[in-house]
């Protein structure tokens, strides 16, 4: 049986509109006779989209009992008994009632394409679980119902729903997403236009990535390897070299010339040994790149042009971005160079841009390790010079231009052996030396076709030249090895340099370092290995690159640090000579180690030093706060006693009152230290259980006066789930914060709306307010904003309704007051969103 296909809606924002476009693509489908029907549609009592689920078949829903509630969910069965063409089902990432057939809706889905039904459904970019924390960041709010992403993009179909911010908060203005008594709020909370703008976008890059990837899938499927030009992708080629930022920089230039242009810079190194780069301005071209928001790439090649054209036609990619070489003019001659070879080679689809800059035309110098080690090709080219140039040679002296004379012959012959050992090296001129000496001698040197040399200032002439022949040679070949050795040692010296620097001072970490020996060595992989003892398994510490190794057998190149650490390589066997500075690198991976396990430690001891503060601050608490009212109930309680006065009724009831202000004054303080203790030493285990906010609200308001406060919470308003008695202690904290600082005839609202998946309390006063850089502060341990009186209390009400809050898995956070004031926002799990987490039983004590 084939597999339903999967078409979803992904909307920007709630609201936007993709159940309405969902049910008028049923709409349409129907009209067109296919068997369409409607599995599971939340509406949410909006009426257009009501009106839109008219004309079309429902399958029924089934409902489920859950503590003490009746549900509606999607009917699994029916519509696999119904089996249409195509199913509608809403909300994928719902989280379907404890007892139904799976946990979430997305599971349900998958059982309907399994047995051939077409799925169209729909689903909100905030709910991908990938992007939980980003939406976090943006809204403030844990998203508790997430769909996978691979769910999402396996869909055949993928349509984005969109609307401008301003245009989704009219459309909330007016009604038609939620009730008017919740429009307020939505508007002045998540439906923000800063949060639907970064939403908004998130869903546009989220779908243009999802693009690509549909785009890389049908170049791979149809073989296509001719560039595509649907978006400004520039490769900038780095060697290494200081240009490479003045490349960065202008290929970022280019790529914001057009709509969504990506800069990629990728650095090719050759598979022989240690890069030809200066790891230290690798890592700075890296950080410069990625800070222009562009990725940076490590590609091994030993044919540099061929591998930066290979990589640019498998990004997809329109422009290449090359720096102008450094090379003087004489060094043409041992090949056009990796610029020009790439124009010439990239075709009509690729352009290729060559940036002046100013280390154009200066020569390399020896700022790497392998650029003075004779290559491939200029090993090939010295044979042919050494074989072929000499022959070559005789036959143009022997037909061409004959009779020049011996001597000139000779020096001619100098100079091919000569041309072998600039280009080859020593073998390749020993060589030329040895077939240049019998050409000599075969056809130059009387008798001529004859070994014999009959005159003997001819053999010394030819001794000479074989003399000569073998010393240049020796020369080149020493210079190219000094000068070899003089560049290796000098990118040994940049990367200890890195290392003595970077490291030492903290700036790197594992990861980081162990990134920068894979790069510098051309491996596929590097990782940290560690064991607790001679016989103990190998752990990762550390790893970067695909499939580390496991253990050091596992490597191509290890490196022990002691007898408990090693660097593994995979890759290629690395030659003995990068060793050494391999073994720099091990070292400092483990001082690295041993660093970042000192930073935790050092962090643990900090947690424990702030213990001590607080409890340093608990004893001034018990020494001054804790006395206050212990000395005033002790004042009292002696004048009553006083045998030599005596009090009226009106006396003896003021006394008492005093007492028992006291007595609940102190009772407060206890519990409020108590709590705090409670949340340093994470003992509070709150018990999660669906909860009425209209049943916990008014209870937390006992502490308060009865005129002091004005409480809007709607019967209609969904139930959370929550600990009853946490979330009572942390509401009564935060309104009597309220009251405290509010102005004589000033009333404290505390209102209760629903939001999306969640319900926020909202605790609004008049008093002085807070300003931004302190709205942090209050909610920390022992600390009490402005001029408020020692008296007022030790400065923990905040501290822990924030910590109570958190606990339950809410949030509280500060915002102004319009007109002046502070507003303290409690937000809240709705009930369902939440409730594989939540523990049945009795609600925690409001006090612990």
């Amino acid at each position: 049986m084939a597999r339903g296909k999967l078409r979803i809606y992904l909307g920007a924002a709630p609201g936007v509109g993709k159940t309405y476009a969902m049910l008028s693509e049923a709409h349409r489908r129907t009209e067109r006779g296919t068997d369409c029907v409607v599995a599971f549609v939340e509406h949410h009592h909006r009426p257009r989209t009501e009106v839109m689920l008219h004309g079309l078949e429902q399958v029924p829903s089934k409902e489920i009992e859950y503590r003490g509630g009746t549900f509606a969910e999607m009917d699994v069965d029916a519509v696999l008994a119904r089996r249409p063409r195509v199913a509608l089902v809403d909300e994928l990432a719902h989280t379907n009632i404890p007892g139904s057939r799976n946990a979430k809706r997305w599971q349900d889905v998958e059982e309907l394409l399994a047995a051939g039904i077409d799925v169209v459904s729909a689903v909100n970019i905030q709910h991908l679980e990938s992007l939980g924390d980003v939406v976090e960041s943006i809204t403030g709010i844990r998203q508790q119902e997430t769909v996978p992403d691979e769910v999402v993009r396996r869909a055949d179909q993928i349509e984005l729903v969109d609307m401008s911010p301003q245009a989704l908060r009219r459309r909330m203005a007016h009604g038609n997403i939620y009730k008017p008594d919740k429009v307020d709020a939505a508007l002045s909370n998540y439906f923000r236009p800063g949060n639907l703008t970064a939403l908004r976008e998130l869903a546009l890059l989220w779908v243009a990535d999802r693009v690509d990837e549909y785009l890389t899938e049908y170049r791979s499927e149809h073989r296509v390897s001719k560039i595509w030009g649907s978006r400004e992708r520039i490769v900038v080629g780095l060697t290494g070299g200081p240009e490479g930022r003045t490349l960065i920089r202008r290929a970022a230039r280019l790529a914001e010339k057009g709509a969504g242009g990506e800069v990629m810079a990728v650095y090719i190194a050759r598979s022989d040994g240690l890069t030809s780069a200066s790891p230290k301005e690798l890592a700075v071209q890296r950080t410069l790149v990625e800070d222009l928001g562009g990725t940076f790439h490590h590609v091994v090649g030993d044919d540099i042009p061929a591998a930066l054209l290979d990589f640019a036609r498998g990004v997809n990619a329109t422009q290449i971005v090359l720096g102008v070489s450094r090379r003087k003019a004489w060094q043409y001659v041992f090949g056009p160079g990796v610029g020009a070879t790439v124009a010439v080679e990239s075709g009509p689809d690729l352009d290729v841009h060559l940036i002046t800059h100013d280390e154009a035309g200066k020569g390399r110098g020896l700022p790497v390790a392998r650029g003075a080690r004779l290559g491939r090709a200029r090993i090939v080219w010295g044979w042919l010079a050494g074989i072929a140039g000499p022959v070559l040679l005789t036959w143009l002296l022997s037909s061409v231009v004959p009779e020049v004379g011996l001597a000139n012959d000779m020096l001619l012959f100098l100079t091919m052996t000569v041309a072998a050992a600039l280009l080859g090296g020593l073998f390749p001129a020993l060589a030329s030396a040895v077939v240049g000496s019998l050409l000599l001698n075969w056809y130059f040197t009387p008798p001529v076709h004859t070994l014999t040399i009959a005159d003997p200032r001819n053999i010394v002439a030819i001794a000479i030249f074989v003399g000569v022949a073998v010393s240049v040679a020796s020369v080149v070949d020493l210079a190219a090895r000094r000068t070899h050795q003089a560049a290796r040692l000098r990118a040994e010296s940049e990367i200890l340099s890195f290392l003595a620097g970077n490291v030492l001072r903290g700036e790197t970490g594992l990861e980081e370092l162990l990134e920068r020996v894979r790069e510098t060595f051309g491996m596929e992989s590097a990782a940290l290995l560690e064991r607790a003892g001679d016989v103990a398994p190998w752990t990762c510490a550390g790893s970067v690159g695909p499939r580390p190794c496991a253990t050091p057998e596992d490597a191509d190149v290890d490196v022990p640090v002691g007898d408990r650490l090693s660097l593994a390589l995979s890759g290629r066997v690395l030659p003995a000579e990068d060793r050494r500075v391999l073994a720099a690198f091990a070292a400092q991976a483990a001082v690295v180690l041993d660093r970042q396990r000192l930073r935790q430690e050092a962090d643990q001891a900090k947690e424990l030093a702030e213990g001590n503060r607080i409890r340093t601050a608990l004893l001034a608490a018990v020494s001054h706060d804790l006395r206050t009212p212990l000395a005033g109930i002790k004042a009292a309680v002696t004048s009553l006693r006083s045998d030599d006065v005596e009090w009226t009724e009106t006396d003896q009831a003021e006394l008492l009152a005093a007492i028992e202000e006291g007595a609940d004054r102190l009772d407060h303080l206890v519990g409020n230290l108590l709590d705090m203790s409670r949340l340093q030493t994470g003992t509070v285990t709150p018990i999660i259980r669906e909860t009425d906010l209209d049943e916990v609200i008014p209870m937390a308001l006992g502490g308060v006066p009865e005129d002091s406060v004005d409480l809007d919470v709607p019967e209609t308003l969904p139930m959370v789930d929550v600990d009853r008695g946490l979330l009572e202690r942390s509401v009564a904290n935060v309104v009597e914060n309220a009251v405290k600082y509010s102005p004589a005839g000033e009333r404290v609202l505390v209102a209760a709306s629903a939001v999306a998946d969640r319900v926020e309390v909202r605790v609004v006063d008049r008093g002085p307010g807070v300003p931004d850089e302190a709205k942090s502060r209050i909610f920390e341990p022992f600390q009490r904003y402005g001029d408020s009186p020692r008296g007022a209390g030790v400065g923990l009400g905040l501290a822990v309704a924030r910590g109570f809050a958190e606990a339950i898995g809410g949030t509280l956070s500060a915002e102004d007051t319009p007109g002046g004031g502070l507003t303290m926002v409690l937000t809240l799990p709705r009930s369902g969103s939440v409730r594989a987490g939540a523990q049945q039983g009795v609600s925690a004590t409001a006090r612990m």
